[in-house]
């Protein structure tokens, strides 16, 4: 599934962006340290666990002779995602030859995890407290309702209900570089937008984190601080009730608006209150690539352009007005057409070709899922021919000549601007040519010169 550009960086990099202080002081909780190496690629995990009890430096030299020789590029990701992250630190000695070994914080306190093991953040309220507690089911359907009601607000600010309890100005935050808004024009998607619809739920929640935690200065709260306590919620256990009383101030706010997204759920007892954290939120420490799971496929697309989806959900509406013309929808069924029109609607608002099929195949329901291909082949190419159809004509800065004095002069002006290169077109007949804008100056100078 295509991944926007602006999300490519995922949650580490905005860890590993953090002062060196920060970053090391983060170490201290034995949560992050278990984050961190969850997040890493195969090949750091590796040489965590190699060096997890070795106390002096390893040459680089000697690291490299771990990897076979077609493994050196992968070796060198590895290492440097541990640099950045400061778990490798990287010392020289007099010979200018590299040296690394892991951060002792870091390594103590992942030696104690390993060896102690993992302790909960905190205990779970006891159940004679906690009365009435949602399944499993009913949690993740409260996520996923939670998440989709933000995510239409975020998609459409122009609805008229208010469905999340966040503020314009956070919510603002949230839409940067996926709306885009032109004078006396309501939003639109842009293409970081539309792409970042296509992702799955837990990419999307990615990117949403990353802009959470990168305004949380200007609500006087330190971004090491969030941090730390989204990963520390990522290890608590989906289902179980936790005293709200335990959590500080800033903790408290923090909560209040990941309800809205749909990773807790908070209920209120006779003397107690308690949040409850969905898999959304236990999910926030893995890496993208352990989280991504192919959801089931909804979408069915027929050879003559009719587009039939098995869905109940208004986002999913949403999505597909971007490129289709939705003719009505029944509980549980959206029907409507790829047309032309809607296609050069999307192609305008910055969507292509290959997103469009993209998403078609990614969502195809599983009864044509295991057809080849999913989405039939006329359609795909006909969605791409129209893409190319706007595409024929490109604009270039240029000058139009005309009123030329005699034939000899045009005819010498246009054998300038061929030589250069820079003749766009001419007209013999009425004594007109364009020219690139790059030979304007050239040109004229030599119009002017005495003949």
């Amino acid at each position: 599934m295509p991944q926007v550009k602006i999300i490519a960086k995922n949650f580490m990099d905005m860890v590993a962006s953090l002062p060196a202080m920060k970053l090391d002081a983060l170490y201290h909780n034995t949560f992050i340290c278990e984050a961190i190496l969850r997040s890493l690629p195969p090949l750091a995990k590796k040489y965590i666990l190699q060096m997890l009890y070795i106390d002096v430096p390893v040459t680089a030299k000697a690291m490299e002779e771990w990897v076979l020789a077609d493994g050196f590029s992968k070796h060198r990701v590895a290492i440097d995602r541990l640099i950045q992250l400061r778990v490798f630190t990287e010392t020289s000695d007099r010979k200018k030859e590299t040296s690394y070994r892991l951060n002792p914080t870091f390594q103590t306190n992942l030696q104690k995890h390993l060896i102690y093991g993992g302790v909960l953040p905190r205990e779970p309220m006891p159940s004679n407290i906690t009365v009435r507690l949602p399944s499993l089911d009913d949690l993740e359907a409260y996520a996923l309702g939670q998440w989709e009601c933000f995510l239409l607000q975020l998609i459409s600010s122009t609805q008229t209900e208010k469905l999340t309890n966040f503020s314009s100005s956070m919510m603002k935050v949230f839409q940067r570089g996926l709306l885009t808004q032109r004078e006396k024009e309501a939003p639109r998607l842009t293409e970081s937008g539309f792409q970042f619809l296509l992702m799955d739920t837990n990419a999307q929640l990615w990117y949403i984190m990353r802009e959470y935690i990168s305004n949380s200065e200007e609500r006087g709260v330190d971004p090491a601080d969030l941090i730390s306590f989204l990963l520390e919620l990522s290890f608590h256990v989906t289902g179980e009730a936790y005293n709200i009383n335990t959590l500080t101030e800033f903790q408290r706010n923090a909560i209040k608006d990941l309800v809205d997204l749909g990773l807790v759920k908070l209920q209120q007892g006779r003397k107690e209150s308690w949040f409850i954290p969905t898999k959304l939120a236990t999910n926030l420490s893995m890496s993208l690539s352990d989280t991504s799971s192919r959801k089931q496929g909804f979408v069915v697309v027929e050879t003559n352009f009719r587009l039939y989806a098995y869905s109940s959900s208004k986002l999913h509406c949403e999505i597909l007005r971007l490129f289709s013309r939705v003719e009505y929808q029944l509980p549980n069924l959206i029907v409507g057409a790829i047309t032309k029109e809607s296609l050069y609607n999307a192609f305008e608002n910055g969507i292509t070709a290959e997103q469009i099929i993209s998403f078609l195949q990614q969502n195809a329901h599983p009864r044509v899922a295991e057809r080849t291909p999913a989405v039939p082949e006329n359609v795909t190419d006909q969605i791409r021919l129209w893409e190319t159809d706007l595409n024929r004509v490109e604009t270039m800065p240029s000058h139009l000549y005309d009123e030329f004095p005699s034939r000899d002069v045009f005819e010498a002006a246009c054998d300038f601007a061929r030589e250069y290169g820079g003749l766009l077109w001419e007209d013999s007949k009425k004594m007109r040519l364009v020219v690139k804008a790059e030979i304007h100056l050239h040109m004229r100078e030599y119009l002017r010169r005495p003949k």
